[in-house]
């Protein structure tokens, strides 16, 4: 799925749900609650990479990591940020860039 299509899909449950009701304020800060939930579950991984259930802890992981996409993509459209332009735009900047 190109990020074009995961930017369109969260801007039709946005609006089906509401969500686009929210200001950038609010949404940042969801961001940033998300980002905190990653990292907890981030966390498990890292200190307990042999626990019986890793896999689950995973799962969870990949769940938080697409809160913050779409997020990121709820941003973007209240911004009228198309993110396919911008990713294709940065990508050409590190081409050339210094690491």
């Amino acid at each position: 799925m190109k990020i074009s299509e995961i930017q369109d899909h969260v801007n039709e449950l946005s609006i089906k749900h509401g969500f686009d009701q929210s200001t950038i304020e609010q949404r940042a800060l969801f961001l940033v609650t998300e980002v905190g939930e990653m990292v907890r579950e981030l966390l498990h991984v890292s200190y307990h990479p042999d626990h019986e259930n890793i896999k689950e802890i995973k799962d969870h992981l990949g769940l938080e990591m697409y809160d913050i996409v779409w997020n990121i993509c709820e941003l973007a459209n209240k911004l009228d940020i198309d993110l396919e332009k911008s990713f294709s735009k940065k990508m050409e900047i590190n081409k050339t860039r210094t690491w």
